[in-house]
């Protein structure tokens, strides 16, 4: 029987969208790409979620890749890519409908230590019985040790659970630990049904 439900953030919970942040800086289609390669597929972006580089440090980095006049887009990338913070549609609700019918709900992030700060402008985070961020504890998903660090910190059965996230390594490294997974493409109503077929009473 499932008592709990374990969440991605990024692409399940808020929108992450790498390439609309980019565009909406206004950049040519080359300096775009620059972007995309040293700001968000970077090494320090992954150090960032793991905690080992802070924001700063990791822009520092970025800079001396870029030139200069890249240098302030490259800021809000790091900085702002949150700003605003757009909840993807249809999972407030279901989040909520879960809470309502008695089931415990868990965010598990790759993030970086600002992650609390955009954190509590997400409606849905009022209805969370707790999170677990990558950049708190120097691992990251797809490893078995943050998925089993999740199971005892929130005090889960992993038979008991099933975890969401929008990239398939993630979900398969949850199932790698035990914990059944669906892969999130956007659909609310998708990951709705997908539990209904598991049991879950939403």
């Amino acid at each position: 029987m499932i008592k709990n439900i374990v969440f991605d953030m990024g692409g399940v919970i808020i929108r992450f969208d790498r390439e609309f942040y980019i565009g909406r800086l206004g950049v040519s289609p080359e300096d775009g790409l620059l972007l995309m390669n040293e700001v968000f597929r970077s090494v320090e972006w992954c150090m960032m979620d793991r905690g080992s580089l802070d924001e700063a440090a990791a822009l520092a980095r970025m800079k001396l890749r870029l030139p200069e006049y890249l240098h302030e887009a490259a800021r809000k990338l790091v900085f702002e890519w949150d700003l605003p913070t757009s909840p993807i549609p249809g999972m407030e609700e279901l989040v909520r409908d879960l809470k309502e019918n008695g089931y415990r709900v868990f965010l598990l992030s790759n993030a970086s230590v600002r992650q609390p700060e955009y954190w509590a402008r997400v409606p849905a985070a009022r209805y969370f019985d707790g999170t677990l961020i990558s950049s708190s504890h120097g691992l990251l998903k797809p490893q078995p040790e943050i998925y089993h660090l999740a199971f005892e910190t929130f005090g889960i059965d992993p038979a008991e659970s099933v975890f969401v996230d929008d990239t398939p390594p993630n979900a398969e490294g949850s199932l790698f630990c035990g914990m059944d997974a669906f892969v999130f493409n956007g659909d609310a109503e998708a990951f709705r049904s997908w539990l209904r077929k598991k049991g879950v009473r939403i």
